[in-house]
Parts: structure tokens; sequence; C-alpha cells
């Protein structure tokens, strides 16, 4: 009995899978997918909704208070960079669930878009938005960036 029912959890999840998005990084977070695992900054559809990350200086100290921020965070690891865009995997604990989530800054507006997803499953009960807010709040909380005595 127990093994159908690990058979058809490990089935159920692997209908729902998605994938990791493609090196190389890019410009901006791709877009949510129906399902409810995943928040967008850049979506309309208030289900997916989440508010950018701001910053004060430039795109790249944004930036790099959100990598510091970022791997402070237990079982999570850089991926992706590219001028003006992270890309972290975060890996539960129990289960070993992979989600994917993105940083594109957008420098005129001194904000820092974001996406969280889920690789599989269909709901995340939550996590990926949590997780967003939990880095909003660690970012608030950062020293401000030293001075460069270039400037």
């Amino acid at each position: 009995m127990l093994r159908m029912l690990a058979a058809a959890v490990v089935l159920l999840c692997a209908a729902c899978a998605g994938s990791a998005p493609p090196p190389g990084g890019g410009s901006a977070p791709r877009p949510c997918p129906s399902s409810p695992n995943c928040v967008s900054s850049r979506t309309t559809d208030e289900a997916h909704r989440i508010e950018p990350l701001f910053f004060a200086g430039t795109a790249a100290e944004g930036l790099a208070a959100i990598r510091r921020v970022v791997l402070a965070l237990p079982r999570t690891r850089i991926v992706d960079e590219a001028p003006g865009y992270l890309r972290a995997e975060f890996t539960s604990l129990v289960f070993r669930f992979v989600d994917d989530v993105e940083f594109a800054a957008d420098e005129a507006a001194g904000v820092i878009h974001v996406r969280s997803a889920s690789r599989v499953g269909s709901s995340d009960l939550g996590v990926n938005r949590r997780r967003v807010e939990d880095i909003r709040e660690r970012l608030k909380h950062l020293p401000p960036p030293a001075a460069d005595p270039k400037r």
C-alpha cells in the first residue's frame, strides 16, 4: 500500500514538472505558468503578482545585495549570473524539490523584478511568495554598500 502511495505521489509530481530556465541569463524573468506555484513581479495576474524588490544605488549594487541575502539562506546556490540578472536554486529539506528564483534589475525604475517558481507539483502552499517576502525583509536589514572612494 505504501509503495502504491509513493508511486502515485511521484507520478503526480512528474506530471506537473517544470524545467529550469535555460542557462545564459536574460533581461527578464519568464512568465508564471497557470499553476499556483509561482509568483512574479512582472505579471498583472493577481494570483501570481508580487511587488518587485526596490534598491538604492546602482543595479549592480542591488543585485550584489540580493546575492548576499540569497547565499545566506539554507540549501541555496547561485546557478546563473549575467549583467542585470541572477538566478538561484532553492532545494527543500525533506523531499529535495527545487525552486527557481530569478532576479532582473530595472535600473531606470529602481527595482529588481523577481520570479520564484516550483519545478514540480501544482501548489507550493505559499512557499514561493513567503520566500520572496523573506528576501525583501532581509534586504531591509543589510548595511548599505561601502562608499566607493573612486566616486
